[in-house]
């Protein structure tokens, strides 16, 4: 029998009561005190305890029963104590239990370092590591080596990996796959590239984690077609991928936007039967949608089975990023009809949806809707997407007043839907309040300073203008160059303003002559005052003419097929007289042009955009 400190019947209900509104259910757990036949089942409780515990209370409150029935500084209970505190955020009393702990093992140290190592601490990581060594003089395991370089790499600090790489080369532990696999990862998040294919050939018989680590380092990198031949390599060695693999490749196509890839790897995964895994079908659906394929995304979703929250928020997410503001509420709608809860991240793409449509009454009621009848209180995103949504229709006001209601501080996201609204009604006096808000939050985006002098400039304001640029040239700052995207031959050819760097330049320029001659005779004017500068008006129709989406839609027209639609990217916010001219080449030449600029994807055909002209 166990000696323990009694309590009161009262005391000993009351403590129950309190576990129970934690939902931590230890009224079964803990049996009366001089009920327990032996010290391991007793703390065998503890652990259960420790490890069910889902509260800052609940935690303290078994730490306080712990104090009372066991000598918790030492040994297993103690490290999981110390883990507890670090999962629910409370890493000063983790810290403070953990110095308490007389006799630490390596166990105790690694429950130290892997709670530094989840909260993002790798400094801290790296202090207990050396002072475990020095301290007890203790050699660290594959766990502990884990850890650190899991920190390393979230927080891409390549420096202190390298001294974990060298100090598992040291202990022998790179014979170790979890140590290399982790290692590679590493190395790839750091855009070193060599480094981690080096660890890679250093394997003897690689496994499927190793072959996913390295094909999603070249796919993270830009090297697609490297990462698809190491595919094919691994299927090669009669290697079966697996999720990990397909998320790896799916990942590395979006960041490219290479379209056929994405075939490719679509008609691996029917052929494999991994297109019925929900999140494999998850990543392609919005791969799809990202690719400006918003009929593949759909064909893909109603092929899914066994949909998820989160197949369904991203394919809400798509409605909401090609501008299909009353889809995406029906989706909605149907959403909540087949019993699948929305939580915040689907509210923040109805609201977005809403605002890219310019559905005023319903985004408010959705957001209304969102703390009163399904009790989500609004995060930042979510005022974010109502000031965008206020902004973009005009209502400066009500946008403003929201920001100031706001329960909490408004970040860059808030005040830059704002500096976006004022910028296409020229609110000048808001913009400026908007835009001091920003400078303070973050100096070094200099995408704020230029929306600023762009409001100064359209008002013709040319000296506060100049004053925003000299500001920005004195912090160091500078524009970030328009750039338009368009693949071919499995080729991402890119322009910029007055490109001349492309191979077929001469036939582009060519081409742009020809298509704004017809486009004139069809009624469009060149729209002058997107140019920004204090020039002549044939100097500025000179400028606008060479714009990179103009010259992407006319490399598009000389070398696609007359079937196939032009899918393009830009990486900025597309201008009215290139959105204007797509519309126009879509009615002469009777192609459908796709063109996603940093805010949404526009569709324009037959001489329409889907966007309505509002965006």
């Amino acid at each position: 029998m166990i000696k323990v400190t009694s309590c009161s019947s009262l005391a000993l209900r009351v403590f129950k009561f309190r576990f129970l509104i934690c939902n931590v259910q230890l009224s079964q757990s803990f049996l009366p005190f001089h009920t327990y036949s032996n010290l391991d089942s007793l703390v065998s409780t503890f652990i259960a305890a420790i490890t069910s515990c889902s509260s800052v209370f609940s935690s303290r409150a078994i730490h306080a029963r712990i104090i009372k029935s066991l000598n918790y500084r030492e040994g297993f209970i103690g490290d999981q104590l110390v883990s507890c505190y670090f999962k629910l955020g409370c890493e000063e009393e983790a810290e403070k239990l953990f110095d308490e702990m007389p006799d630490k093992d390596l166990a105790s140290w690694n429950s130290l370092i892997s709670g530094y190592s989840r909260n993002g601490h790798v400094f801290r990581c790296l202090i207990a590591f050396n002072r475990m060594k020095f301290e007890q003089v203790m050699q660290p395991n594959d766990f502990t080596l884990l850890s650190i370089i899991s920190a390393c790499t979230d927080m891409r600090v390549l420096d202190e990996g390298k001294y974990i790489h060298g100090i598992a080369l040291k202990l022998g532990m790179l014979c170790e796959p979890k140590v290399v696999n982790a290692l590679i990862n590493l190395y790839g998040k750091c855009g070193f590239v060599n480094e981690a294919c080096g660890l890679f050939e250093a394997i003897s018989g690689q496994s499927l984690v190793s072959w996913n680590s390295i094909i999603a380092v070249y796919m993270q990198n830009g090297f697609a077609k490297e990462g698809m031949r190491l595919f094919n390599l691994m299927r090669r060695a009669e290697i079966k991928p697996d999720q990990a693999t397909m998320l790896a490749l799916l990942q590395g196509y979006e960041d490219l936007g290479i379209g056929k890839l994405a075939d490719m790897v679509h008609g691996f995964m029917l052929r494999c039967g991994l297109i019925a895994n929900v999140t494999i079908s998850t990543a392609l659906l919005s791969l799809y949608s990202k690719l400006g394929r918003l009929s593949a995304s759909r064909e893909v979703f109603r092929e899914m089975i066994n949909l998820d929250k989160v197949a369904w928020t991203a394919m809400l997410a798509a409605y909401a990023v090609h501008g299909r503001g009353r889809e995406a509420i029906e989706f909605f709608e149907l959403m909540v009809k087949k019993d699948v809860v929305p939580d915040h991240v689907t509210f923040t793409h109805l609201l977005s949806a809403c605002g890219h449509s310019g559905l005023v009454n319903e985004g408010k009621d959705y957001f209304k809707d969102m703390s009163e009848v399904y009790g989500i209180e609004p995060r930042l995103d979510h005022y974010s997407c109502m000031v965008d949504l206020l902004g973009r229709s005009g209502l400066l006001s009500d946008a403003y007043d929201l920001i100031k209601g706001m329960p909490m501080e408004p970040n860059s996201g808030v005040w830059g839907a704002l500096l976006g609204a004022c910028r296409v009604y020229g609110n000048i006096e808001l913009g400026k309040e908007a835009a001091d808000r920003l400078f303070a939050l973050d100096p070094s985006d200099s995408r704020n300073y230029i929306m600023l002098s762009n409001i100064y400039s359209a008002a013709g304001l040319w000296k506060e203008a100049a004053r925003v640029r000299a500001l920005m040239k004195e912090r160091g700052l500078t524009r970030i160059p328009g750039c338009s995207f368009i693949e071919h031959g499995n080729v991402i050819h890119r322009f910029v303003v007055g490109d001349q760097s492309h191979l077929e330049s001469e036939k582009i320029y060519k081409k742009l002559e020809e298509l704004i001659g017809k486009i004139r005779v069809a009624g469009f004017a060149s729209k002058t005052e997107y140019v920004l500068h204090d020039v002549e008006e044939e100097v500025k129709e000179h400028m606008i003419n060479k714009h990179s989406e103009k010259l992407a839609i006319a490399f598009g027209l000389l070398v696609t097929e007359v079937s196939m639609p032009l899918i393009i990217t830009k990486n900025l916010r597309i201008c009215g007289d290139c959105h204007s001219m797509a519309k126009f080449v879509s009615l002469i030449e009777k192609r459908t042009i796709i063109i996603r600029d940093s805010k949404r994807f526009h569709h324009f055909a037959n001489g329409l955009c889907s966007c309505g002209d509002y965006w």
